[in-house]
């Protein structure tokens, strides 16, 4: 074993290959989040407290639900992503493999009933 390069010791280990590719989607959906996040607390923050019938018609308009909605998607989608990353750095084996299946499951199954609710809401 101390005859072995550094080279040698890192070959099989493998490498992750997307590193980067994930590294920008997080950049991305964190600006796209930024820029969101004040719209949805002012059209959210403006109908806070009103009646379901208030709340309805407000939301039958394109902006509030479109905004509402990008920020469902977007915002469970940084979730997803950083929460992978969060278990590939200290869950290993097949731990690893069921937790982010079950954790994507369930960010997108959530993105899905909050934009249903929304456009439920809207039409």
């Amino acid at each position: 074993m101390a005859f072995l390069t550094d080279r040698k010791r890192a070959v099989g280990m493998g490498a992750a290959k997307s590193g980067t590719e994930h590294f920008w989607a997080m950049k991305k959906s964190s600006v796209a989040l930024l820029i969101l996040i004040p719209f949805f607390v002012f059209t959210f923050g403006g109908i806070l407290g009103s009646s379901f019938e208030e709340v309805q018609a407000y939301y039958a308009r394109p902006f509030p639900a479109i905004i509402a909605a990008l920020t469902l998607i977007v915002g469970f989608k940084h979730f997803n992503d950083g929460f992978q990353v969060l278990i590939e750095d200290y869950v290993h084996g097949i731990w690893e493999k069921i937790l982010i299946l079950g954790m994507t499951c369930i960010s997108y199954g959530a993105a899905a009933v909050g934009i249903f609710a929304i456009a439920k809401m809207a039409l």
